[in-house]
């Protein structure tokens, strides 16, 4: 099944509904770059996390970046996704590991520790929107339902999850986010704490064979949910050697210069896909002559 984001309302549109599943988005990501399982959980959910948001951006240029900063031996995460639902990231220390938590679970809090959480939206304005709010509890989907309450005013319940495999492959991923509009009565929002309460979590959701909108249906029963679109959400990167080119072209030709007669060529990394570029000296004189 490939994965995807279903974008729904329900109570007389009084609650909107983001449900993804992102296992290949998500192994893609893990492939990229080698992480260990904790980290896979960790980047796994904030890339779900930006695929969503991603997915209420309103016009085809808007971008948004999730930074988590953090104290742990993970040290923190960067994802980037775009209102087309393709997103991409990295974590600062891949191969950062810990132990199972006493419940036998990832210890995503223990890897990231305490820090901040950075959304910054460019919305093609002078100034691109930037909210920040302190890291509470490192598990993710708790302090992105922080921020939109504290940097959007926007009451949320939001639900990430990455099981991992033995063979450290991902078995499943996804989440959901809910929020409620100016007008959500107050018997509505009861209704949903309550349901959350008894709601598996997603992952389990998930392995037990639950789509998109089965997971709607479930948490939006009674609330006559209406399916506004489906769209598909991938691990995308957009770097390419003509963009590599022209961020090298920035130190300036005589820093190239420099580095021909120095070493004869240059390697840019890509922390996003994880993807090298090379530049020989006969690239490197090119760029120096036409660039």
């Amino acid at each position: 099944m490939s994965d995807s984001i279903l974008r729904a309302s329900a109570a007389e549109g009084s609650v909107r509904i983001f449900v993804a599943n992102t296992k290949n988005l998500v192994q893609a990501a893990r492939m990229a770059h080698g992480t260990s399982p904790v980290m896979t959980a960790a980047l796994g959910r904030t890339l779900t996390a930006g695929a969503i948001m991603g997915s209420m951006l309103k016009n085809d240029k808007d971008v948004l970046t999730i930074n988590i900063k953090g104290d742990g031996p993970g040290g923190g995460i960067t994802v980037t996704a775009d209102s087309r639902a393709n997103v991409k990231g990295y974590a600062y220390n891949p191969g950062a590991d810990l132990p199972l938590t006493e419940r036998g679970k990832l210890d995503v809090q223990g890897a990231l520790g305490y820090g901040t959480l950075t959304v910054i939206k460019d919305l093609g304005l002078k100034e691109p929107y930037c909210g920040q709010v302190p890291l509470l509890s490192g598990e993710i989907a708790e302090d992105i339902t922080y921020y939109f309450a504290k940097s959007e005013q926007v009451p949320s319940a939001v639900a990430l999850g990455v099981l991992v495999d033995r063979d450290r492959s991902v078995k499943q991923a996804g989440g959901f986010i809910i929020q409620m509009m100016p007008g959500a009565s107050e018997e509505i929002i009861s209704t949903l704490e309550e349901r959350l309460k008894k709601t598996d979590s997603i992952t389990k959701l998930l392995e037990s064979g639950k789509t998109n909108e089965d997971i709607l249906n479930l948490l939006a029963e009674g609330m006559e949910p209406k399916i506004l679109s489906q769209i598909p959400t991938a691990f995308k990167c957009d770097c390419s050697k003509e963009r590599v080119e022209k961020a090298l072209l920035t130190i300036g030709k005589k820093e190239i210069a420099k580095i021909i007669e120095e070493t004869g060529q240059t390697t840019l990394h890509c922390h996003f896909c994880n993807k090298n570029y090379t530049f020989n000296k006969d690239e490197l004189l090119n760029l120096l002559q036409n660039g």
